[in-house]
């Protein structure tokens, strides 16, 4: 059968162009379609403008500090929040007329549409005019992503109830506000908004922020947030969220079923996580698997449809920018008859940019314990390194987990400056197969903050010189 495209890529987000543009390199005819703008919720409106935004609150935060820190006077300090706004919108706007570029080069067709599976071989695309058409193709890779879960009847309207989208372009600097979820996207807009002088409360039911990370690294960010005058309300449940009219009340309760009380602000972000978007684009009609609302994959992301990948969010988690990437990748790759290696799931990086940064790889300390498994710990606090102390970045540690039997790498946690940049080398040594002795006996650039995983490395093995 004679098909218009090799490929079709439904999406064309941080998963679904790569897909696209990988395809097209191995000799495939591909289209993208896409409803809105090239590059998915990350260059619109998650990892790239969210990333300028914190990039102009650290700025602002530098210089609040700079006569007494730093010795630099100044009169006047302001800012023009509309600037800041328009800064990380221009910011996406460059980033995606790159992905455009990069279509083009690599002869991909982009179809702008709402495309829904009619077939298994086949796509109805419907443009922003109603006009519909059918397109095929031998392969279809589904890369519809996710989008922020909400609570129920509480519908983000983008001046008393935001998700990260609408608290990505508010149009002043809110006197306070209740943040729902400690997780990534929450901690980081906590950043934001309090280092601009927002009131900030954030309400997370569990036991830490940044739940997921090592225990660690979540008890030191909150000793450093507490400090710095967040209102913080771990092990609470959101019973009720009331609209008033200048107002949000949100009455929250301890899980252990302790006294209920309320928080007042002017607005509520509510951050609890994603859901995939697989409503309405034909899954059900195919038998396309899925499990709690995301598609089944194998290790090269084919769905339970022969010839029909799922990639990115919509596929599951991690829900990851860098990680639907590579499944993307992963997917091009093997529907064009090649042999790529299935990802590693359990050596993904991930990072929180929010001041100071957290960043972790591999296991955590609570999970090798549960796990059995025998580690030592090597950790090295900022306050002892030399980059740390000229730089005046000394919150924070970096700690390894290491295994005792074969001295490998179990897991990597770091909170501090640029911790997000120096987690690379660990994500690389655990790929390939480094040791605790190993990192430890290979000499590191002085003075850096990578340093610092050297040291900890050589409190692991018994061998630390400066602490």
């Amino acid at each position: 059968m004679a098909y218009d495209y090799d490929v079709i890529v439904l999406g064309g987000g941080p998963g679904g162009y790569p897909a696209a543009i990988r395809s097209a390199q191995l000799g495939k005819k591909v289209a993208c379609v896409e409803r809105d703008r090239l590059g998915g919720i990350c260059l619109n409106w998650g990892c790239i403008p969210t990333k300028a935004l914190l990039k102009n609150a650290e700025i602002y935060h530098t210089m609040q500090i700079a006569p007494e820190e730093w010795g630099i006077a100044y009169d006047n300090l302001r800012i023009d929040f509309s600037k800041v706004i328009k800064r990380s919108r221009d910011v996406s706007d460059r980033v995606v007329k790159g992905i455009e570029f990069l279509f083009r080069k690599n002869k991909v067709d982009h179809i702008k549409g709402f495309g829904v599976l009619t077939g298994k071989n086949s796509l109805e695309v419907t443009d922003a005019t109603g006009a519909k058409r059918t397109i095929t193709a031998q392969n279809i890779v589904i890369a519809t992503g996710a989008r922020a879960r909400q609570l129920p009847n509480l519908k983000p309207d983008g001046k008393q109830v935001l998700s990260s989208t609408e608290a990505m372009i508010m149009d002043h600097i809110p006197e306070s506000m209740t943040i729902i979820g400690a997780g990534a996207i929450g901690m980081e807009f906590a950043y934001f908004y309090k280092t601009f002088g927002t009131k900030i409360s954030i309400v997370e039911m569990m036991p830490n922020l940044l739940p997921i990370e090592d225990t660690e690294v979540s008890t030191e960010i909150e000793k450093i947030y507490k400090r710095q005058g967040y209102q913080i309300f771990t092990k609470h449940k959101v019973n009720d969220v009331k609209l008033e009219k200048n107002s949000t009340k949100v009455e929250i309760e301890a899980v252990d079923g302790g006294a209920k009380q309320t928080l007042e602000a002017e607005c509520v972000l509510v951050a609890i996580g994603v859901q995939g978007n697989t409503e309405n684009i034909g899954l059900e009609k195919l038998g396309i698997k899925m499990t709690k609302g995301f598609i089944d994959v194998d290790d090269y992301m084919q769905s339970s449809v022969p010839g029909i990948y799922a990639i990115g969010d919509v596929a599951g988690p991690p829900w990851l920018a860098h990680v639907a990437t590579h499944e993307g990748i992963i997917a091009a790759e093997h529907l064009a008859g090649h042999h790529p290696h299935a990802l590693d799931y359990d050596n993904i990086p991930g990072c929180t940019y929010c001041q100071p940064q957290v960043a972790s790889v591999g296991l955590t300390e609570r999970a090798a314990k549960a796990a059995g498994i025998e580690y030592k710990v090597g950790k090295f606090p900022f306050t002892a390194l030399g980059k740390a102390r000229a730089a005046g970045e000394t919150d924070g540690f970096v700690k390894l987990i290491i295994g005792t039997k074969y001295d490998e790498i179990l897991g990597a946690h770091l909170i501090g400056n640029e911790a997000t940049e120096m987690l690379q080398e660990l994500v690389i040594a655990r790929a390939h197969g480094a040791t605790g002795m190993s990192i430890t006996k290979t000499i590191h650039p002085h003075p850096t903050f990578s340093e610092a995983v050297m040291e900890a490395a050589s409190v692991a093995e018994g061998e630390p010189i400066h602490l």
